[in-house]
């Protein structure tokens, strides 16, 4: 069983799919979409974590969502695709954790920008059902979401610009 999971609970009738036997949009590897950014059809990217992220910048703005693809809990490109997503190209679409996603993920990635999650490990469906989400109350580095307490840093360095 595989289910999608947003911050709004479990999502019962998601159109997405990356089965081209399907009907509905579909969710393109990152070759396949850079062909497809002309037709007018809605779809998606899916990205593999050795995938270039710039490739997309030039289709952005015709990308509905974007799947990082998680292949082993252990692997954590996903997470510097998405951060390098959000503040670098700007994008402000839906942003879907693929793959080996575990609860003790899902706070990480909320942080650096997803917003979904496909999911399939039954142990993280039934916490999600829930709404247990692990805490992490103190974070060290900086959000792609806004912080709820504000984006102070005493660390954190501003570079004067001497115009």
């Amino acid at each position: 069983m595989t289910v999608i999971w947003t911050k709004n609970g479990i999502v019962d009738n998601d159109p997405w799919t990356a089965d081209s036997a399907e009907q509905g949009p579909k969710l393109l590897p990152l070759a396949e979409a850079l062909e497809h950014a002309q037709d007018n059809a809605p779809f998606g990217v899916v990205l593999q974590p050795a995938d270039d992220v710039a490739a997309l910048a030039p289709i952005l703005d015709r990308v509905a969502i974007i799947a990082l693809t998680f292949p082993a809990f252990s692997d954590g490109r996903g997470f510097s695709q998405a951060a390098l997503i959000r503040q670098r190209l700007g994008y402000e679409g839906e942003l879907r954790a693929v793959g080996s996603v575990l609860l003790d993920q899902i706070p990480l990635m909320l942080r650096t920008g997803f917003d979904s999650f496909e999911v399939s490990h039954a142990p993280t469906i039934e916490r999600l059902k829930e709404n247990r989400l692990p805490g992490i109350d103190l974070h060290y580095q900086p959000s792609v979401a806004p912080a709820e307490a504000g984006q102070s840093y005493s660390w954190r360095r501003a570079a004067i610009v001497n115009g």
